[in-house]
C-alpha cells in the first residue's frame, strides 16, 4: 500500500466475546489498522452481537472484561459500527441492550455493503 492510500476495510464479528481469542484479536487488529488512518468499518454477526451487550460480567470465567473498549473506539475515528439485525433479534437483544450507538441493518443489507470494501475480515 502506498503512502497515503487509504483502503475501505469490513472486520466482521462472529464469535461471542468469551471462550476464543477471535473477538480480542479482532479489535487489537482494527485498532493497529485505523492507527494507519485506514476507513474502517466494524460488524456484529451472529454470537459477535454479545460483544457489544451491556453489563458484561467475567469474573467467573478468569478473563479481563475487554466490552468497555468499545466505547473508546470513536477517539480512534471508528464510527462505523453495524449489527445485524436477524442475530439481534435470534438472541433476543434489542438496540438498546448495546454498549454503543450502532447502526442496525439487515443481513442483506450487510451484504451489499461488504461489496463495497477493498478488505473484509472475518473473526
Amino acid at each position: 500500500m502506498s503512502e497515503g492510500t487509504i483502503k475501505k476495510f469490513m472486520f466482521v464479528n462472529r464469535k461471542a466475546p468469551y471462550g476464543t481469542v477471535y473477538a480480542l484479536e479482532a479489535l487489537e487488529v482494527v485498532l493497529i489498522t485505523a492507527a494507519f488512518d485506514q476507513d474502517v468499518s466494524l460488524v456484529f454477526m451472529d454470537d459477535g452481537v454479545f460483544q457489544l451487550k451491556k453489563g458484561q460480567q467475567t469474573k467467573g470465567i478468569e478473563n479481563k472484561n475487554f466490552s468497555p473498549t468499545y466505547r473508546a473506539l470513536d477517539g480512534y475515528d471508528i464510527e462505523k459500527l453495524y449489527v445485524e439485525e436477524e442475530a439481534l433479534a435470534a438472541r433476543g437483544l434489542a438496540e438498546e441492550d448495546l454498549l454503543v450507538d450502532v447502526t442496525v441493518m439487515s443481513r442483506a443489507e450487510l451484504g451489499k455493503l461488504m461489496e463495497e470494501m477493498d478488505v473484509v475480515l472475518t473473526f
